[in-house]
């Protein structure tokens, strides 16, 4: 939806019944910022604070940080937007803008195209932030012009921006009361990772960070770090056409000189936007793609979001019987660990034609500037300098293939008035007790319908920083041995048809199952001779048994054991995906305590009805010596940024007493989690009103 909100459906400037006004967009992706590149603030919400608005709840935020972020310089020749971003990334992680909205200017942003723009603006979650704007002037009606929209709606853009103050001209004289700088002349080629979209590398100290070296594979077989993935995916980077005829231009030099991607290399391009199909026809660069494998397989989030497809049986096959390091490089905006695919135990983020190149060189032990990509017909080496196009001809060829009527060939069909649509005349759901795709909700029964004691909990996990919501619930595709493929083997489904956990949140039998699912958990309770054991594993107390965590899970299910989960800075990072708290709101856990939150998951954890709550600075789940044997209770009344106290009770019977900050961060918040969550909230007001109205 991203890319169709950039290229089509926000107006930027709205008109309706004689009134002109900005455009707004609240969206259930926590990658909605990407129209913010047009001036447009928008932001993302969790599902579950969506789902309360449907219900007829006001959508409330707290009055946010705004933060100046200047861009001076200029981008060097051959640098994309995706290394500008990759570096911004990397930069504002550090500078702490969580929660915050961002306003880039300065020369730099003026210089940049909004698709460019557009490329930024979409990472927002990546930052931490909620918002990434840019002002508005010409390059914004540059591009309305170019994505087809009409005369009429550029001229209102302008003159309404112009004499409200939006254009930049008068957005010149804002003032911040903070101001970052970023240098785009600093900005080199890039990668990102692993594991990270933050963790910059630049592609010239592959070999100082280790990622690169030397790799003799045998005859016949893939090397170590061979990269199984390679995806030109997201829209991060599909919607900014510099970036895909980069890609295209390089597979043609590519092409020229005879290379060819390595056979176990499963590629692939996946645009948000038909027309990017159109303009890479008229610039007949399609077929030029396709010949080294990035064929067009959808227009949808694919692998960005863990949704590749399956392995050749045989590359799979390989893959476990060697316990192969295999890699994924892809155009997207995450590359949290495990998930882009299980089998792929590291994922890189890269520009789309760096991701071409990848593909060619078949494995992260490569160090992409200085190593040979293979041999041209002559039997000259070919490095990546030797097939890099130009920035000339890249935007020579976006100036001459990108148009208007593309985009509206693409959208006009598209938002056809639909008439004469039938609905049933029974508005509920005829439930459905075998699927395994969607499945009547338990919400209003077991751990949910309880009231919660908040007292002597136990913990199901003690987790470090960084924490995502791939942790929490994957979205990747379902293995065989895994909780949630035992349970789909169980109910009759073949294992090609598992599909992936994104497809079967529906059914909260499978979903549960998914619930710290990821292979790549480090849970800090679970440990051999001292170090922390990778997995999907628990502990459970009091006897101290080391079991996977979904046979945790169930065990203190059966004991309607109160769960506490404790963690480290930045809790939730990433997708905005509500069965990261469901999940663990149905196991029964009822409180996170942790150095910090990321925004959207926060609020989701309150629509569940659990108690988010953070250390004060300087303490952590270290500094009070918690390894997971203890038991804990909450003092206080949960409230609005309410002082609380965490009594933490050891196997000795030591207490200690560590103050937090209860994060329900407004009134509605505490309304909600009062309730019990959002449906909870919903249907209390429901049935007040319908008493009032007897």
């Amino acid at each position: 939806m991203h890319q169709i909100n950039l290229e089509r459906m926000s107006p930027v400037v709205h008109s309706r019944a004689g009134v002109a006004f900005p455009d707004t967009l609240v969206g259930t992706d926590s990658h909605t910022p990407h129209v913010d590149a047009l001036g447009v603030i928008a932001i993302g919400v969790g599902g579950l604070e969506a789902e309360s608005v449907m219900l007829g709840r006001a959508s409330y935020m707290r009055l946010p940080d705004i933060i100046g972020v200047e861009l001076i310089g200029t981008r060097q020749e051959g640098i994309t937007a995706t290394d500008i971003v990759l570096a911004i990334t990397e930069f504002l992680r550090e500078q702490r803008v969580v929660s915050s909205y961002l306003e880039f200017f300065g020369s730099g942003a003026s210089a940049l195209t909004l698709g460019d723009r557009a490329t930024i603006s979409n990472m927002t979650p990546e930052f931490g932030a909620s918002a990434a704007m840019f002002y508005i002037d010409e390059k914004t009606t540059d591009y309305l012009r170019l994505t087809g929209r009409s005369d009429a709606q550029v001229e209102l853009v302008e003159t309404y921006a112009k004499q409200t103050g939006l254009w930049a001209d008068s957005m010149a004289q804002a003032q911040y009361e903070r101001v970052l700088q970023f240098d785009l002349s600093a900005v080199g080629r890039n990668i990102a990772g692993p594991s990270n979209p933050h963790r910059r590398v630049a592609t010239t100290d592959l070999a100082a960070q280790g990622i690169s070296g030397t790799v003799e594979a045998e005859p016949g077989k893939m090397p170590d770090g061979a990269i199984i993935i390679a995806a030109i995916t997201s829209c991060t980077n599909t919607s900014n056409p510099r970036n895909v005829i980069a890609a295209a231009l390089l597979a043609r030099n590519a092409n020229a000189k005879g290379l060819t991607r390595k056979p176990w290399v499963k590629s692939s391009l996946a645009p948000g936007s038909k027309a990017v199909k159109l303009y890479l026809e008229e610039a007949n660069l399609l077929p030029e793609l396709e010949q080294l494998g990035f064929g067009i397989v959808a227009f949808a989030c694919t692998t960005c979001n863990g949704m590749s497809g399956a392995l050749d049986p045989a590359i799979q096959q390989e893959v476990i019987d060697r316990d192969l390091y295999a890699t994924a490089v892809l155009s997207g905006n995450r590359n949290f660990d495990g998930r882009i695919h299980p089998y792929a135990k590291q994922a890189f983020l890269a520009s789309p034609p760096l991701v071409v190149a990848y593909a060619i060189a078949g494995t992260i032990r490569f160090d992409i500037e200085q190593d040979v990509l293979g041999t041209d017909q002559h039997g000259e080496p070919v490095k990546l300098m030797d097939i890099w196009p130009s920035d000339a001809e890249i935007d020579a060829i976006v100036a001459q293939s990108v148009k208007p009527e593309q985009f509206t060939a693409v959208y006009e069909p598209m938002f056809l008035d639909v008439k004469d649509v039938t609905h049933s005349s029974d508005p509920l759901y005829d439930w459905r007790p075998q699927s395994t795709y969607i499945r009547r909700p338990p919400y209003w029964e077991g751990a949910l319908a309880g009231d919660r004691s908040l007292t002597d909990m136990r913990p199901l996990a003690v987790l470090g920083d960084n924490i995502t919501t791939d942790h929490l619930s994957p979205s990747n595709a379902i293995l065989r041995n895994s909780a949630a493929g035992e349970y789909l083997h169980k109910m009759g489904l073949p294992e090609e048809d598992f599909n992936s956990y994104a497809t079967h949140r529906g059914d909260h039998l499978t979903a549960q199952r998914a619930t710290f699912a990821n292979p790549k958990l480090l849970n800090e309770m679970v440990r051999d001779n001292g170090a922390i054991k990778q997995g999907s594993l628990a502990r459970i107390e009091p006897e101290g048994n080391v079991v996977r965590m979904w046979e945790a899970i169930e065990t203190y299910m059966k004991r309607k054991q109160p769960l506490i989960i404790v963690a480290g800075a930045d809790y939730g990072q990433g997708s905005s995906r509500d069965w990261a708290a469901k999940g663990v709101r149905l196991a029964g856990v009822e409180a996170i305590v942790a150095e910090g939150f990321e925004r959207i998951h926060r609020t989701n954890l309150v629509g569940m009805g659990v108690l988010p709550i953070q250390f004060k600075t300087g303490e952590t789940r270290r500094s009070h010596g918690i390894d997971g044997t203890e038991t804990f209770s909450v003092q206080g009344t949960p409230a609005a940024e309410a002082e609380l106290t965490l009594l933490v009770t050891r196997t000795s019977g030591e207490q200690i007493a560590i103050p937090v900050t209860c994060r329900l961060d407004t009134a509605e918040e505490v309304s909600i989690y009062e309730a019990g969550g959002v449906l909870q909230r919903f249907a209390q007001d429901f049935l007040e009103a319908s008493a009032s109205a007897g």
